[in-house]
């Protein structure tokens, strides 16, 4: 895939989130909210009615990384699915810039580091967050 390939995702596109995620769910609560929310349709896999397989994938690769599939069929996943997400959302700009050498690489990085430890960190961040309430 060409480091820009993320700009050219196709709105209406599908994110595919995990609703037990607390960061997922903070995100998901912004893009419903978005003013370009139609452009965005948001599946939780951990609903009962969410099965994997039948969009020919891993209930276990979903959960480790973010996956989203654009309007031509297109899958992104990982920080390319965030790329893609926000680029059909019109910012295009930062899209462009994350997919620097470099930058694209600390990045994808960050985004693997981040995605492995999302749950504890969740976790971490509710308590925090309701000790300050």
């Amino acid at each position: 895939m060409s480091r820009f390939a993320t700009l050219k995702a196709q709105a209406p596109v599908t994110l595919y989130h995990d609703g037990h995620c607390p960061f997922c769910r903070v995100e998901v609560a912004w893009l419903a909210k978005h003013r370009h929310q139609e452009r965005v349709r948001l599946i939780d896999i951990q609903s009962n009615e969410f099965n994997a397989s039948e969009i020919g994938r891993s209930f276990d690769a979903m959960m480790g990384q973010l996956h989203l599939q654009d309007h031509e069929g297109r899958w992104f996943i990982g920080m390319d699915a965030s790329r893609a997400l926000y680029a059909v959302l019109g910012y295009r700009r930062l899209v462009r810039i994350s997919c620097l050498p470099g930058l694209r690489s600390i990045m994808d990085a960050g985004y693997r580091f981040f995605a492995r430890r999302r749950i504890r960190l969740g976790q971490w961040w509710e308590m925090r967050c309701k000790r300050s309430d």
